[in-house]
């Protein structure tokens, strides 16, 4: 049997993107699915007929304990958290709106963080999994997505204290670092356009599904750490080795653009 059938997993940002292709997946192998989006339309189209779906934003508090109440309330218990909804920002760090810093963090950071303290009690009962999808720039500060780059920093650091405090409880807490991936990042990004250099860079770019395959083995291999595609790992390590060449290869893309 799978080993992710009958399992009860949450997933934030479910509507599209990497979202929608998890929920896929894990509908394909058994998974019983809640899934929260703002997009209720969007959102239905993914759904299967079984899913407990649940428009909101979860950026209000409110929302965050519904979900996991919800979730409790529906299946009695639950397995897996993965923490995939976010969004970026394209404003320097010298003229991002505070306002417009502090929502990039309420949604990449403080949601993830509210929902893992909700459902640590549950999560201990069943040996369970968090999963905060954090991204390539939680390893690497991008000059041209600076304030989403120190939420993903962020969340990639509590993802770490998490998996400490929680490992002898039995629950795997595994942090996701995905590269470009092909979604609507851009798009949906607010502020002025990036490089071009990096508009461009999407042709590279790995798709949701294959990005969703390999969190979706993670979770079922109890990994720590998931980097997609694996050779970002060479990025991640360049930077770790030799921070000053990564920063000053950076600055060129940026001020190419």
């Amino acid at each position: 049997m799978d080993s992710l059938s009958g399992k009860i997993v949450i997933i934030t940002g479910a509507s599209e993107g990497i979202g929608a292709r998890l929920t896929g997946l894990l509908q394909s192998r058994g998974a019983h699915l809640s899934l929260v989006a703002r997009n209720a339309e969007k959102l239905a189209a993914v759904a299967g007929p079984d899913d407990l779906v649940m428009p909101g934003d979860l950026t209000d508090s409110t929302v965050r304990h519904e979900l996991i109440a919800k979730t409790l309330e529906r299946h009695g218990r639950l397995d897996v958290l993965i923490n995939n909804a976010g969004r970026g920002s394209y404003y320097t760090a010298c003229t991002t709106p505070m306002e417009e810093a502090r929502g990039v963090f309420e949604l990449n950071f403080f949601a993830p963080v509210e929902l893992a303290q909700l459902a640590a009690p549950y999560l201990r009962q069943t040996r369970g999994s968090i999963v905060n999808i954090s991204s390539i720039a939680g390893q690497i500060s991008l000059p041209w997505l600076p304030v989403y780059s120190a939420s993903k920093f962020a969340l990639a650091a509590i993802t770490s204290a998490q998996r400490t405090e929680l490992r002898q409880a039995g629950v795997n807490v595994m942090g996701v670092f995905p590269g470009y991936v092909d979604t609507d990042f851009q798009t949906n990004a607010v502020g002025p356009r990036p490089p071009e250099r990096v508009v461009q860079g999407k042709r590279f770019a790995v798709s949701a599904a294959e990005c969703a395959e390999a969190i979706v083995d993670g979770i079922a291999r109890r990994k720590r750490i998931v980097v997609t595609p694996r050779a970002g790992w060479a990025l991640v390590w360049a930077n770790r080795l030799f921070p000053g060449f990564v920063e000053s290869r950076l600055e060129r893309v940026w001020s190419d653009g």
